[in-house]
């Protein structure tokens, strides 16, 4: 086995395009805010990733995803970390498509179009505020005999400049008259009263496109809200589901940009052998552990287990990272670091994993009544 030598050849497996594209694109030109890797991505049929083949995807299971977006981020941490949010929520429409048992329904039509046509999904679920769910509303909508209006912002939004659509989940009354029932609203970029403004300040991820997205009194026509017919108290297990992919491919992704560092120790032979297998060694044991979080995803297991474990391996990737980034970059020496841009902004850029929702010190009251048989909070 060589280092990412099985992430790379799933990449070129699903999306044989994408790696020579990155690879021939200087790292900084990949990480400015006008880069062309979200334009690589689409070209290569990767929004398409997670989508059953029947459905014109490219059918990756979770193992493959999480593959895919470690050797994305070997080559682009902005791109891996922005794309982690499109698959983030093509996973929640396939969940949403499951969840009403229908593989002909308007979620799958939807789905298909996404591959079939190379469009790009940003995320205004709310993920990002604390004591929420993923899908519980961070957005308002009124009913209208048009359809839904909706107001409300999102920041920072990943891929904000490139979407075709913007994903957000909204509280609607029930077509029975019966109380309210949460939906997914599918907005087109193009929607009249949807602006997008910046946000993202810092040189580190900038080429993920993490902006504001604004909605202002925006339309959504009834054949783009999809209705779950259930209130949102009910979607603990799609919400779930959510939250481990989400932290299985974010680990995954900011595993890709420590790898980058750690890759360029292991090609200098002027590193003390042991030195290099031991950055080797302490890397692939946390792909190791993220491997066995996708593993349960594939074979169906995507309860409160499956999450705790997928959380608990998501901090123990930081500790690492913690270690192993320092620790490369002592070894490139100063020299590397001081005729580059590339070497400090990998070590930054691997440093983002903490920073994502649920933060481990929200999550340390809710772990604790997880250990005393209760259920697990997401703080």
């Amino acid at each position: 086995m060589r280092f990412l030598e099985r992430e790379r050849a799933t990449l070129a497996k699903l999306l044989p395009d994408l790696d020579p594209a990155l690879r021939e694109t200087p790292l900084m030109e990949l990480e400015r805010p006008s880069s062309t890797g979200v334009r690589l991505f689409r070209d290569s049929g990767g929004p398409g990733l997670l989508v059953p083949e029947c459905h014109q995807g490219r059918g990756a299971t979770a193992l493959d995803a999480l593959r895919v977006q470690r050797a994305i981020g070997s080559r682009s941490p902005s791109l891996a970390v922005g794309t982690t949010m499109h698959h983030f929520s093509m996973a929640t429409l396939v969940g949403l498509g499951h969840l009403g048992g229908q593989s002909d329904g308007l979620e799958w039509m939807l789905i298909e179009g996404v591959a079939s046509s190379n469009r790009i999904i940003a995320s205004g679920f709310a993920e990002g505020r604390g004591g929420a769910g993923i899908l519980e509303p961070s957005m308002t909508a009124t009913v209208t005999e048009q359809g839904v209006r909706i107001n409300g912002v999102k920041r920072p939004c990943s891929l904000a400049r490139s979407m075709d659509v913007l994903t957000a989940s909204v509280m609607v009354p029930r077509e029975d008259g019966q109380g309210e029932e949460l939906a997914v609203a599918l907005v087109p970029a193009e929607s009249e009263g949807l602006s997008v403004s910046a946000f993202w300040s810092s040189a580190f991820l900038a080429g993920a496109e993490s902006e504001q997205v604004t909605l202002a009194d925006v339309l959504v026509p009834p054949e783009l809200l999809l209705r779950t017919a259930m209130p949102a108290g009910q979607l603990d297990e799609l919400q779930t589901a959510g939250l481990i992919w989400f932290q299985a491919l974010m680990t995954g992704s900011y595993l890709g940009a420590a790898s980058a560092l750690v890759e360029r120790v292991l090609l200098n032979d002027r590193i003390p052998e042991h030195e290099r297998v031991r950055l080797f060694m302490e890397t692939e044991a946390a792909m190791a552990a993220a491997e066995g979080i996708a593993r349960r995803v594939d074979a169906g297991d995507l309860g409160e287990s499956a999450l705790a474990q997928a959380l608990c391996v998501r901090y123990s990737v930081q500790d690492a990272l913690a270690r192993i980034v320092p620790r490369a970059v002592e070894l490139l020496g100063g020299l590397n670091f001081m005729t580059s841009d590339e070497v400090g902004h990998l070590a930054a850029c691997a440093n983002g994993l903490s920073l994502h929702p649920p933060s481990r010190p929200r999550m340390t009251e809710p772990f604790a009544g997880y250990l005393a048989d209760r259920p697990l909070a997401i703080g």
